[in-house]
């Protein structure tokens, strides 16, 4: 499944409307982008049920600027509405499927639950952290995924 082109405008409605969602944040001059970029389309002819999006910073320069990103590539999961993986940098291939796959398998109850009690326990006047991400490999984050896939409790 080709990629889709993310804005301003459909930004938010591709977010809520679909199950999971995987944004490529780059540019055309950023070699790590173009590269990324080869890695990406082929995760998305693998998997046609995921919606994959690509957003040009240059382009999209608010949208950029209010999701947060500063370097490129940055590779954002949503599963659910919900933020559940953000990391810059090229992903190889193989690692790109094991992430697609974690993302897959997610215990999105027990993400919920996590996310909730970091909402409470964000002090009045504190900047608010939003999850970050799912644990994967090195990358320390939120939602703890398990090594086995299936859904949860089996």
């Amino acid at each position: 499944m080709p990629t889709m082109t993310v804005t301003r405008n459909n930004f938010d409605a591709t977010v809520a409307n679909s199950h999971i969602v995987l944004i490529d944040w780059g540019a055309q001059w950023c070699e790590p982008s173009r590269r990324f970029a080869e890695v990406f389309a082929a995760s998305a002819d693998l998997h046609p049920e995921i919606v994959y999006g690509t957003v040009d910073i240059d382009a999209e320069k608010q949208l950029t600027e209010m999701a947060g990103v500063s370097a490129y590539p940055t590779l954002m999961a949503f599963r659910e509405g919900l933020l559940v993986y953000s990391e810059a940098g090229v992903l190889p291939a193989e690692t790109m499927e094991e992430l697609v796959q974690q993302i897959l398998w997610l215990d999105m109850d027990q993400f919920r639950r996590e996310l909730a009690q970091l909402s409470a326990t964000v002090s009045v006047g504190a900047p608010e952290q939003p999850p970050t991400t799912i644990t994967y490999q090195k990358r320390a984050g939120h939602a703890a995924v398990t090594d086995r896939y299936g859904w949860p409790g089996l």
